[in-house]
């Protein structure tokens, strides 16, 4: 089994993101009970956690790595940090992200100065697009989720956490890939042992509530990913790294339908005044309409992991005005 993510790992990665990444609030969401506590990770200057991991990578490479350049396969979130982690290092950028991918995010990533490559949807065609520009060019790769680098990055997440709520006992996240998850379980686990770390996924997408409970992975078919609504969770397989963090740190992993989402993004905009892309709300989701599934706890945080919503989607789930 691979050497897992340590907290001294972590904390290095917290000293690389000082003064780049945002130290987000915990923000109470109103009227709750038992008490939720909010990491608002959509008001990172990327609009994701995705920096955090995107910049300790890349701030890592070797002078010639970072001269040769950096490229990166996303759902679009990790695309825009790479993008922006790599114009503030002054590194050449090439990101490729699937032809499905929101235009707020595409359009993002170009406007911080990455070349854009755009590939069909699913996982397989965004590995092959990267392998081929790295063969080509030379390029690092900068993995978005199975990568100790990338992982001890969003751990920072977690370690904020940690020492801002360290009563909390209960942390929710999402799972796309699982470095979030695995960065956030690692950093909190080390910190607060009694806390419990549950995983939040999409039920049209659950390939990681199917690799906890089978402990191994588990791939969903891209054409059955795709259908959900949060864009950003869409990926077929967790990592191999993740998994394993996943087996020895998660507590469970829960999922929640669409509607729910929705919702969620709804209440999150109406009652917390915070944006979030689906993909970021589905922590809040089960917080919400999952409580039977959650153990009990005096205080819960939920990660909000983005808020790179399409404004179309998001005028079209709140509504027109009452």
């Amino acid at each position: 089994m691979p050497e897992l993510v340590s907290i001294d790992e972590i904390r290095a990665a917290a000293a690389r993101l000082d003064g780049v990444a945002l130290r987000t609030p915990l923000v109470p969401f109103p009227r709750i009970e038992p008490p939720l506590l909010l990491k608002p990770e959509s008001l990172q200057p990327t609009g994701s956690f995705k920096l955090r991991g995107a910049y300790t990578a890349i701030s890592a490479l070797s002078a010639e790595a970072r001269r040769r350049g950096v490229v990166a396969h996303s759902s679009g979130n990790h695309a825009q940090a790479v993008a922006y982690a790599a114009a503030l290092l002054h590194v050449p950028a090439t990101v490729v992200i699937p032809a499905n991918a929101p235009s707020v995010k595409i359009a993002a990533t170009r406007a911080c100065g990455a070349e854009v490559i755009i590939s069909e949807p699913g996982l397989p065609a965004r590995l092959a697009a990267t392998d081929e520009l790295v063969a080509r060019h030379g390029y690092t790769i900068i993995p978005p989720f199975d990568d100790r680098g990338v992982i001890a990055g969003q751990g920072t997440v977690g370690l904020e956490i940690a020492v801002d709520c360290p009563a909390a006992d209960l942390v929710l996240c999402p799972i796309s890939g699982g470095g979030l998850i695995s960065g956030i379980a690692a950093a909190v686990k080390a910190l607060c042992p009694a806390a419990k770390i549950i995983g939040v996924e999409p039920e049209l997408a659950a390939d990681a509530r199917d690799s906890f409970r089978q402990r191994q992975r588990v791939a969903w078919p891209s054409a059955q990913t795709q259908r959900t609504v949060a864009d950003a969770l869409r990926v077929e397989q967790i990592g191999e790294l993740p998994l394993q963090h996943m087996l020895s740190f998660v507590h469970d992993v829960v999922t929640v339908s669409e509607d729910e989402i929705c919702e969620a993004v709804r209440r999150l905009a109406l009652e917390a005044r915070l944006v979030a892309e689906p993909g970021g709300a589905v922590a809040v989701a089960a917080c919400l309409f999952r409580t039977s599934e959650l153990p009990a706890a005096r205080i819960r945080v939920a990660v909000l992991s983005g808020g790179n919503i399409d404004p179309a989607l998001l005028a079209e789930i709140l509504g027109p005005p009452e």
